[in-house]
């Protein structure tokens, strides 16, 4: 069979299935009624899968180069989807259904896919000189939509009628901040733990904002 098939691939699938799963919700396939807050938590289980798949295929220490850079390009893949195509299809499902609307929801993924691709060609040549763990990052991480999005989303009761609007102007400015060249640092273990808990916190604070 055509791939690489070890356990430090299975969380980075893992995403893609919550990532694909939250597409169907917010087209409506399961049950015939467009389910965003369904999408939206399954934005967000793409985004703690993707925090730990790279960590844990570190700890394969007899990889080969095919594999690390299979592991690489099928990362970037997954994230295309989970954090470029999963975001406009939910905005989208709240509301930007139309023609002016195209352009950022293509924008988007486009900008999303533009940095993913720029991250793959920069992380190669970076491990031809060392291989040390990467300390910083070129623009705005995608899997970052995973935090921001929800958050903004569960106010969406609050903010009523203009939301999609909302929805839209933030993801043009998230979409700008991923092709824009600034410097990130990389999280620790302690701020993805820290992560982790505001995703645990927005999680409860969607919960009861929709009240499903």
């Amino acid at each position: 069979m055509i791939g690489f098939y070890n356990y430090t691939v299975i969380l980075t699938y893992i995403g893609l299935a919550s990532a694909i799963s939250g597409i169907f919700f917010a087209f409506g396939v399961c049950g015939g009624e467009s389910r965003p807050t369904y999408a939206v938590i399954c934005l967000m289980i793409a985004g703690l899968c993707d925090m730990f798949d790279g960590k844990i295929a570190r700890t394969k220490k007899d990889r080969t180069d095919d594999e690390k850079n299979f592991g690489i390009q099928i990362d970037s893949l997954c994230d295309a989807v989970c954090f470029g195509v999963l975001p406009a299809i939910i905005g989208y499902a709240v509301g930007l259904d139309h023609l002016v609307d195209l352009p950022v929801l293509i924008l988007f993924p486009l900008c999303a896919v533009i940095r993913l691709a720029y991250f793959n060609v920069a992380e190669e040549s970076r491990q031809k000189k060392t291989s040390d763990v990467r300390k910083v990052y070129e623009g705005l991480p995608v899997t970052s939509v995973a935090l921001i999005l929800p958050l903004l989303y569960s106010f969406h009761k609050d903010i009523g009628n203009c939301f999609p609007q909302v929805y839209g102007t933030a993801m043009l400015l998230i979409a700008i901040a991923f092709i824009t060249r600034f410097k990130v640092k990389k999280p620790g273990m302690k701020t993805m733990l820290a992560f982790i808990g505001v995703g645990f916190l927005e999680f409860l604070w969607l919960l009861y904002k929709t009240k499903f």
